[in-house]
């Protein structure tokens, strides 16, 4: 069994109050370094998809920390609005659950029928990660610097817990799972952003 929790900071900028205390309470629960840094959130995706080809197997259950729950389209390709629901097509069994406090719309008024049907049992969402909910064996962060230039100071403040766990990430004893030159990139661009 192989679990994602899957964080795009905009839920952080626009929605919950107090977000950096609520982000380093659930990074906390993780105990696991963020180790996929990305700006636009379907590039976090195809890394999973390296990652889990390279090891042969599927993830079992994807935490997804959005505003948006990133299935609002079938287009072959992925994208932004919709690598969720490619993610939920490849990994037939992956179960996901879609953190969020107010949601916005369902991914059943975007997906055709048929396939909604299919996903529908192993998608829910809400406030809290259902009970027994498997810690993750990956942390992705989107850093969505698009949505925070109105919110510059909230936006400095999750940088910094995000750093936090990175750094833990560095000191930690598993070097199989160390930060990519990439993702350390990814990381430095998004907070000179801010």
């Amino acid at each position: 069994m192989y679990s994602i929790l899957d964080i795009d900071l905009d839920y952080y900028y626009n929605l919950i109050p107090d977000p950096a205390h609520r982000l380093m309470q659930l990074l906390t629960w993780a105990d696991c370094p963020v180790s996929i840094v990305v700006e636009r959130h379907n590039h976090a995706f195809a890394r999973w998809r390296k990652r889990w080809q390279t090891k042969g197997s599927a993830p079992s259950h994807i935490l997804h920390v959005d505003e948006h729950h990133d299935m609002t389209n079938q287009l072959k390709q992925a994208n932004i609005a919709n690598f969720m629901f490619h993610a939920m097509r490849i990994w037939p069994q992956c179960r996901v659950h879609w953190l969020v406090d107010h949601p916005i719309d369902s991914p059943a008024m975007w997906l055709e029928e048929d396939t909604w049907n299919l996903f529908r049992y192993r998608f829910s969402y809400g406030p809290k990660r259902p009970a027994r909910w498997p810690k993750p064996d990956i942390i992705s962060v989107c850093t969505s610097p698009d949505f925070v230039i109105p919110k510059l100071a909230a936006a400095a403040e999750l940088m910094e817990v995000v750093s936090e766990f990175i750094m833990n990430h560095h000191e930690g004893e598993n070097p199989g799972k160390a930060l990519s030159l990439q993702d350390s990139a990814n990381y430095h661009h998004s907070v000179k952003r801010i």
